[in-house]
């Protein structure tokens, strides 16, 4: 093999392993933090509630994090150890264990 060959092939190895490892790395970023930077605490009537997602704590976040869609389409972080929202979380669990959804 001629060296031009072989830097060439080490140069293409290289930028591929960069670019690879760039993408993963950036991918993993997004996967690993928190979502909800401050949380909201005042009441919301559940009429305005289309959705709610419950994110336990883990390696992404130290944080339980709700995260409750509007029917207007925002996205909104409550507070997790208001009492309001604790109820609505119960409520949910119930409904979707009656359902056979979740095992507690």
């Amino acid at each position: 093999m001629s060296c031009k060959l072989v830097v060439t092939a080490l140069a293409l190895f290289l930028i591929y392993a960069a670019v690879s490892e760039g993408m993963s790395l950036a991918r993993m970023g997004n996967e690993l933090r928190c979502q909800c930077i401050g949380t909201h605490s005042k009441f919301i009537p559940p009429r305005n509630i289309r959705d709610v997602k419950l994110t336990p704590s883990g390696p992404h976040c130290q944080n339980v994090e709700i995260i409750a869609t509007l029917k207007d389409g925002r996205e909104v972080c409550l507070e997790p150890t208001a009492l309001w929202v604790k109820i609505i979380i119960k409520a949910i669990l119930d409904k979707a264990e009656e359902n056979g959804e979740v095992k507690r």
